[in-house]
């Protein structure tokens, strides 16, 4: 039994640890521009950290409207679509950036 307390201690440790780090990311990244990415590889991660918070935050405020419009009135299935299909489309901008700036940094690395 010992055993096992320590190794869910071990495993709460590493989350917590995981969570701080994952926290100091997001709060470096914070005022760092998409542009700014090819500034070296811990920016870019700081970076990709403070957009991925921000749209877990986004995503919680949506989940978190009771699935109603603004006026508190029945969703529109059709408008809703829309909506996911632009915030996809948006996403797919920021990842193809965010590959253009890997590509960046990998080509100085290799020349």
């Amino acid at each position: 039994m010992k055993d096992v307390v320590r190794f869910l201690a071990a495993w709460a440790l590493l989350h917590e640890s995981a969570d701080e780090a994952w926290k100091a990311a997001v709060a470096r990244g914070a005022g760092i521009a998409p542009d700014d990415f090819d500034r070296g590889p811990q920016a870019f991660v700081d970076g990709l950290a403070a957009l991925v918070a921000e749209e877990k935050d986004r995503l919680k405020r949506q989940l978190g409207d009771g699935g109603g419009d603004d006026l508190g009135g029945p969703v529109d299935l059709g408008a809703r679509l829309e909506a996911v299909a632009f915030e996809l489309a948006e996403l797919r901008g920021r990842i193809e950036t965010l590959q253009a700036s890997v590509d960046a940094l990998a080509a100085r690395r290799g020349g």
